[in-house]
């Protein structure tokens, strides 16, 4: 599809509070029928769903350029504009709790809205919002990652007949249908096994909202499966050809998956929290790896500057105190700058313009 055609919704900051939310709908028109229009929590999601989408959709992503979704707060009447959409696209997690919030109001009053949760089916896959590294497992473990034996425990394809729309309980700080989503790290989206299994579920909610273009739907869905497949083929390779296992990043670290798939350590002084504050003894331990593992370069968020000609203040610290005398930017993709935009940059192309080469640099696979 063509990138150009992408919408983006400027909004800022505000509050969804429950009785805004109850009160910006009474005059909303119920939905039509099929899906022509809808909206996505933030970016990643947002270019899935409206790749997905193709010529049949048009996706709006609230989130406005230059901000990420982790912690964004929408305006009070954003739930008015989903409403008179015909799809939401959100993520079942607190971390996420406006979206949670107006997925229940949608599917408690507009059931023309087809309210898709795109970690359906994923509760087993997600990891602990604390979770812990070894160090001694990253220690001369083997690079050479089976991936028949991931094809087969990751099957791209949901059951067929699942249904997209979900009985949730918002009351109970994050647990929906039995699941407890409030003590996992959010950002597995970072993972390119994990993206297709959600790109999967949102082919499946859009197909089942809309069943006259369900064939559009599934088909986009393939094709871009098959460039996440590509994408995770990029850095088994990258972690193949490593000269070390461990990468050092001078921020809060989003990237706990690419960890767990890649069987990389991804270290950094901050915790995964973007509101964790590394200490001293904290950075000079970062600065210990790095002269451990002969590190030169680190990353760091591109978000958390301004400028691509700056630096973080954590990255210029660990740059003056260390060995190490480099440092490139990487993403999650829970946003997207104006530069990008123009480039026509989705979620593929972030990670293979900025995070495929900086985790090669990082990892000394570029040698």
């Amino acid at each position: 599809m063509e990138l150009e055609r992408r919408t983006f919704l400027a909004a800022s900051s505000g509050s969804l509070a429950a009785g805004a939310l109850a009160g910006c709908l009474d005059d909303v028109a119920r939905g039509s029928d099929g899906v022509e229009s809808g909206y996505a929590a933030f970016f990643a999601l947002w270019d899935w769903a409206d790749t997905i989408g193709g010529d049949s959709v048009t996706f709006e992503n609230p989130v406005g350029t230059g901000e990420v979704g982790h912690g964004w707060e929408p305006e009070a009447d954003l739930l008015a504009e989903i409403a008179k959409s015909d799809a939401f696209v959100y993520l079942d997690l607190p971390e996420f709790a406006w979206a949670q919030e107006a997925a229940a109001t949608l599917e408690s009053d507009y059931e023309t809205v087809a309210v898709i949760d795109a970690l359906e089916g994923l509760d087993d896959e997600l990891l602990a919002w604390n979770h812990e590294h070894d160090s001694d497992e990253h220690d001369g473990h083997d690079h050479d990652h089976d991936h028949e034996h991931e094809e087969d425990s990751h099957d791209h394809a949901t059951d067929e007949g699942d249904d997209a729309e979900h009985d949730h309980d918002h009351d109970d700080g994050g647990s929906h249908d039995g699941h407890d989503h409030g003590a996992v790290d959010p950002h597995a989206w970072v993972d390119p096994v994990l993206a297709q299994r959600i790109v999967t579920t949102i082919a499946d909610g859009l197909a089942d909202a809309d069943p006259d273009n369900e064939e559009t739907f599934r088909e986009n869905a393939e094709t871009y499966t098959d460039r996440l497949a590509e994408l995770d083929d990029e850095f088994s390779t990258i972690t193949g050809e490593a000269e070390h296992d461990v990468a050092i990043l001078a921020g809060h670290n989003s990237y706990q998956y690419l960890e767990h798939r890649y069987d990389i350590e991804v270290h950094t002084p901050s915790g995964v929290s973007p509101q964790d504050e590394p200490s001293i003894t904290d950075i000079s331990e970062t600065i210990d790896r790095i002269e451990d593992h002969d590190i030169d370069t680190i990353l760091y968020d591109r978000f958390e500057v301004t400028s691509e000609d700056e630096f973080p203040p954590l990255a210029e610290t660990i740059l003056a105190e260390s060995t190490a005398t480099n440092a490139v930017p990487v993403t999650s993709g829970e946003g997207t700058l104006r530069a990008w935009q123009e480039s026509g940059w989705g979620y593929v192309e972030q990670m293979e313009e900025l995070n495929v080469p900086a985790f090669r640099e990082a990892l000394g696979a570029d040698h």
